[in-house]
């Protein structure tokens, strides 16, 4: 098929999804499921073929991270499925209800977005986390993953292909898969309703660039950590380490480090990351902390390393924190570990971000840890949704007017 048949035959899908009970969706879900199972050898088989060309390519560490799929990964993907279907009904819920002084009654209503076109890079999930959510939120959904993972992405595709065939209309999900298909979907804004791009900033520009459609782009995480003098000593090394080195390679993790110059443990801080393996890259009141650390460019505050290599700059008040990070951050998720609620207050007035983080780490910015069951992304735009978009965050509201004669 061409890409304008694969995006009339999704649109055409969107008239019966919007319709089907919620009962229908929820077996589909549990279809793909079933399937991911029965099928999870054929993936990983797939998955390897892309890994041999990664280390072919000499990809980063990171990107391979991405890549990666065990048989771990599938059943956690399969559960997905499950847990995304076991959420609460979005499909034609009634968000609000209230009547005029003219007996009329006023009525939003939940509704699909209708064709979500998603191009992703390096993340071979994103194929089952796209299609469940779209499915729990009767949109149909048009994917496009990056080369890397042509193999694993087919064959995830496949199988949830096969999955749905007999319970979803054709066109409920569809892959395309070569950088001229990109150019052509972002030209069909008579089918596509929304584009969401997912990855590197070179793709989200692109793509920005040249849509002819609504945009939600899921960016970079430039994460920041401010540690305030008063912090807790017995918390602050746990959730530096968890949010530093537990999966350097994602768009959670954090990325610059900025400690009060009176917080006590700013010493220990810096060496438990540096032995933890992470390359530390500071300011010159960190490098007197420990010279292991190396001198930070101006460049490498405003890099995203997604590697096991971290920015540090001490600071001296809560506002020079603010300010650092109103520079240089990404709107994705930003931390600060303190105890005095005025500062706490203020660093959550002052930072504009999708998520705001206190006293945890910023790994918990995920649709699944914040009980979406699973995220199509993490929107670092504001039209229309910011931060992890769930189902719901893939349906607009409509109006309903029940009337019993009125006219105007």
């Amino acid at each position: 098929m061409t890409v304008v048949e694969i995006a009339t035959q999704a649109k055409a899908a969107t008239l019966t999804l919007q319709s089907l009970p919620e009962a229908q969706r929820l077996m589909a879900l549990d279809a793909i499921a079933d399937a991911l199972i029965r099928e999870s050898s054929a993936i990983l088989t797939e998955n390897q073929k892309d890994l041999a060309e990664a280390q072919r390519q000499n990809l980063k560490s990171a990107l391979v991270d991405r890549l990666t799929l065990t048989e771990k990964s599938i059943i956690s993907l399969a559960q997905m499925c499950r847990d995304v279907g076991a959420q609460e009904q979005v499909v034609g819920t009634v968000v609000e209800e209230y009547k005029r002084p003219n007996e009329l009654v006023i009525r939003k209503q939940r509704i699909p977005l209708g064709v979500i076109g998603m191009i992703f890079e390096s993340r071979p999930n994103v194929v089952v986390d796209g299609a469940a959510l779209a499915i729990k939120s009767g949109n149909a959904i048009i994917l496009k993953g990056g080369k890397e993972a042509t193999f694993s992405n087919r064959k995830l595709f496949e199988v949830i292909s096969e999955g749905i065939a007999r319970i979803l209309p054709p066109g409920s999900v569809s892959l395309v898969e070569t950088r001229e298909d990109v150019s052509e979907l972002l030209r069909l804004n008579k089918y596509i309703d929304l584009m969401v791009p997912r990855g590197g900033s070179a793709l989200i520009e692109f793509v920005r660039k040249h849509a002819t459609m609504p945009v939600v782009a899921h960016d970079k995480g430039l994460c920041h950590i401010y540690v305030h003098a008063d912090a807790d000593p017995a918390m602050v090394l746990p959730i530096l380490l968890n949010a530093k080195t537990q999966r350097p390679g994602v768009c959670n993790a954090m990325e610059s480090l900025l400690l009060h110059q009176n917080y006590p443990g700013a010493k220990e801080a810096l060496m438990a990351l540096l032995e933890a393996g992470v390359e530390l890259r500071g300011c010159t009141k960190s490098i007197a902390l420990d010279s292991r650390v190396k001198q930070a460019t101006s460049a490498d505050y405003g890099t995203e390393y997604l590697e096991t290599i971290l920015s540090v700059k001490i600071v001296t008040s809560p506002d020079e924190a603010i300010t650092h990070i109103q520079q240089h951050g990404s709107h994705h998720t930003e931390a600060i570990l303190a105890r005095d609620p005025m500062v706490i207050e203020e660093f959550l007035n002052a930072i504009d971000a999708s998520a705001l983080v206190v006293n945890a780490s910023t790994r918990f910015n995920d649709g699944g840890e914040l009980g979406l069951g699973a995220e199509l992304g993490i929107s670092t735009s504001k039209l229309h949704a910011y931060g992890p978009m769930g189902a719901r965050e893939m349906t607009t509201t409509r109006f309903l007017v029940l009337g019993k004669g009125q006219i105007r």
